[in-house]
């Protein structure tokens, strides 16, 4: 098997992610992905993928993730392994994932600052006199 290149985006966070056929192992940045990742949280939303397709284990996944905090990299990084896992089996992978919301990425982006108020929402205190 090649090396499958595919990305996955989540707010400000994008994962470049190399996957090819091995022993399971997943290195982020340079790093053993529990080493990079403080949460158990966030290692079950990167594993999720190949669990929902029985092929944990099966695979080893390079990636590279710049931007974002640890949780939209914890999920650009879902997107790119579920991306992978669609290129190695469409038929069986694609329906299994998408059920289950992996394929889809999540758009939802920080609203911007707004001129003459505190943030994107929150006005400056009113004062009458």
């Amino acid at each position: 098997m090649e090396v499958l290149n595919t990305s996955g985006r989540r707010k400000t966070a994008v994962a470049r992610v190399y996957m090819t056929a091995g022993t399971g192992s997943i290195i982020v940045n340079g790093k053993e992905i529990s080493a990079y990742f403080p949460s158990t949280a966030q290692l079950y939303d990167v594993n999720l993928p190949f669990t929902i397709c029985n092929v944990a284990g099966q695979y080893d996944v390079k990636a590279n993730i710049d931007g974002g905090g640890y949780h939209g990299q914890a999920e650009a990084l879902r997107l790119g392994i579920a991306k992978a896992l669609v290129l190695v089996d469409e038929e069986t992978n694609k329906p299994l994932l998408r059920a289950n919301g992996l394929m889809t990425r999540d758009s939802r982006m920080v609203e911007r600052k707004k001129p003459g108020q505190k943030k994107a929402r929150k006005k400056f205190q009113f004062s009458k006199r």
